[in-house]
């Protein structure tokens, strides 16, 4: 069956809550179809504040889906659980094709970071077409792949603000789509853990340096998968910062005074 984000049954608590790992804050969600130029259809989902005007809006590209990727990695569930209510911002998550997760099945299969340019070209439309502002790709490892390829090239540049990466390998992406991100002037930021598996921090701010408006950011002591709640946290504001300036250097809260989910595993 296909998930349904209208089955979040939420409660009011006595009082302010800790945020943890499946707590879910209320906002308006709507499971989503993204229809290819070359056929597909991808599923997804649009979680958008349940009030007040949309401050930006993230795109997100998932982890690669050969290895467990897909739109419910957990960096990018918690930005849809948390982003709208804490941030005002809008969360896209979708799967890319041939990948599976609880929302459903994309159709076709993975093309190596090739045939998935239509991807990211369906999900930067969708969002033009529902007139989401201040849009911005978030990749995470693959998904940062697609971002660098694609997103400083056309339609996709023209649409997005910039993008922001996560444990970026740089094994699809060049340094031909480091010079066209250059070229762009369109910002960058790139999270780097220090423990990363494919590309560490040092290396990371040579490669980038092809990238004069780049921000290579080190983070001390994460992996490439962001595991533990410190180092989620730490990603989603530094996303939020960067996407919503008049937020940065503000933490986002860690209570919520006001009705939860839980979120199953």
């Amino acid at each position: 069956m296909t998930f349904d984000p209208a089955s979040y049954e939420f409660t009011q608590a006595q009082g302010p809550t800790p945020i943890r790992a499946s707590t879910v804050l209320p906002a308006r969600r709507e499971n989503i179809e993204l229809q290819t130029e070359d056929g597909h259809t991808l599923v997804g989902e649009l979680a958008l504040p349940e009030s007040g005007p949309v401050k930006a809006t993230l795109i997100t590209l998932h982890p690669l889906p050969t290895h467990g990727g897909f739109m419910d990695s957990h960096v990018y569930r918690k930005a849809s659980y948390r982003l709208p209510a804490l941030a005002g911002i809008a969360v896209l998550r979708f799967n890319t094709r041939g990948t599976a997760s609880p929302r459903g099945t994309s159709s076709g299969a993975f093309e190596e970071g090739l045939g998935e340019r239509h991807d990211v070209e369906a999900a930067v439309r969708f969002a033009v077409e529902r007139g989401l502002p201040n849009r911005w790709l978030v990749g995470w490892s693959f998904g940062t792949e697609l971002a660098l390829m694609y997103g400083a090239v056309e339609p996709v540049a023209g649409q997005i603000e910039g993008a922001v990466l996560l444990s970026p390998p740089l094994h699809r992406a060049t340094d031909k789509h480091l010079q066209l991100w250059a070229e762009s002037g369109k910002p960058l930021t790139v999270l780097v853990p220090e423990h990363d598996d494919f590309l560490q921090p040092a290396e990371a701010a040579g490669r980038f340096s092809l990238v004069p408006q780049a921000r290579v950011v080190g983070v001390a002591g994460a992996k490439h998968l962001w595991v533990g709640e410190k180092y989620a946290a730490r990603v989603l504001n530094d996303i939020v910062a960067q996407v919503s300036p008049d937020r940065a250097g503000v933490e986002l809260p860690r209570e919520w005074d006001g009705p939860t989910a839980t979120a199953g595993a």
